[in-house]
């Protein structure tokens, strides 16, 4: 009997999952937000093979070669001491999506566990972790990464210190919220009449059921963490040359405008390609999970 039921609850998963693709593919916003991303990270993952002057990423000089213009050679044209642009900018999306994998995947599981026990324990539990997460709202994340990037030295360790500091109260609030209404539910109730443990419910029941919000949530987040960085190293408190970041080469490159054009909007075009890809993929997300609001 075990097998019959185990025989027909396969096809429903692959239905219901070849039903998913079908809505993901049929929404062009999503689509196009989700190629934007893999382009991306392809491009990240490969940028010492795809890109035609690695050695560039480095503090390399050709004053022979200074602000040339985008040509067939150098595709972004080059900058002020001759280095190719667009290796540079495929090397500098490297460090943007790492930046953004680093602060999301500390920041999205510590904010999820706080959210969950806030939201199931209430009491004190509630009352200690939504107070310190209503203090931290009330910091705007931008003058708080720059806080903690002027106190201590300007890299990219302390860059993903600095935004992760207090993007995790984003996702407490959301998970405080959705687990809060889950736990008058009928299945939370017959767990805990099963004797199921704290633990089994909070992991295994409510959990699942907050994943499609946190999958939308953290995809819209991955740009605004990769803008937050860029405006952290636009202002000279991120990532340090000679590495190649994004926000680096639009401040550079602005002290050259408007002649040498290319040496701040190419890196900024860059910046909005990520940024807007993953935008577009969180409202696919959220179209394809109906949620209704992310706060």
């Amino acid at each position: 009997m075990a097998k019959l039921e185990t025989f027909v609850a396969e096809p429903a998963r692959l239905s219901n999952a070849y039903q998913n693709w079908y809505r993901f593919s049929r929404n062009p916003t999503a689509v196009i937000g989700a190629a934007m991303v893999i382009v991306s990270i392809l491009a990240a993952i490969f940028a010492p093979y795809i890109t035609p002057h690695p050695e560039h990423v480095g503090a390399v000089v050709n004053f022979r070669a200074r602000h040339l213009p985008p040509s067939t050679e150098y595709w972004f044209g080059t900058d002020n001491v001759g280095r190719d642009i667009f290796t540079r900018v495929i090397f500098g999306m490297r460090i943007s999506l790492l930046l953004a994998l680093v602060v999301l995947g500390t920041a999205v599981p510590f904010g999820t566990i706080m959210g969950l026990l806030a939201g199931y324990f209430g009491g004190w539990v509630e009352t200690v972790i939504m107070r310190l997460t209503d203090i931290a709202l009330a910091i705007p994340p931008l003058v708080m990464a720059l806080a903690v990037a002027a106190v201590l030295s300007p890299d990219l360790i302390n860059s993903m210190l600095a935004i992760a500091a207090l993007w995790w109260t984003w996702h407490t609030r959301l998970i405080y919220s959705i687990t809060r209404q889950l736990r008058t539910h009928e299945f939370v109730e017959a767990a805990e009449t099963l004797g199921a443990s704290k633990f089994h419910i909070l992991f295994r029941e409510i959990l699942p059921n907050c994943v499609s919000a946190l999958a939308v949530k953290t995809s819209l987040d991955c740009g605004f963490v990769i803008l937050v960085g860029a405006s952290l190293s636009f202002l000279g408190l991120g990532i340090q040359p000679p590495t190649p970041d994004l926000g680096t080469m639009v401040s550079q490159g602005s002290a050259f405008l408007p002649d040498y054009w290319w040496e701040s909007i190419m890196p900024g075009c860059a910046i909005l390609f990520i940024a807007l890809g993953f935008n577009l993929l969180g409202d696919g997300l959220r179209d394809l999970f109906d949620v209704q609001e992310i706060k």
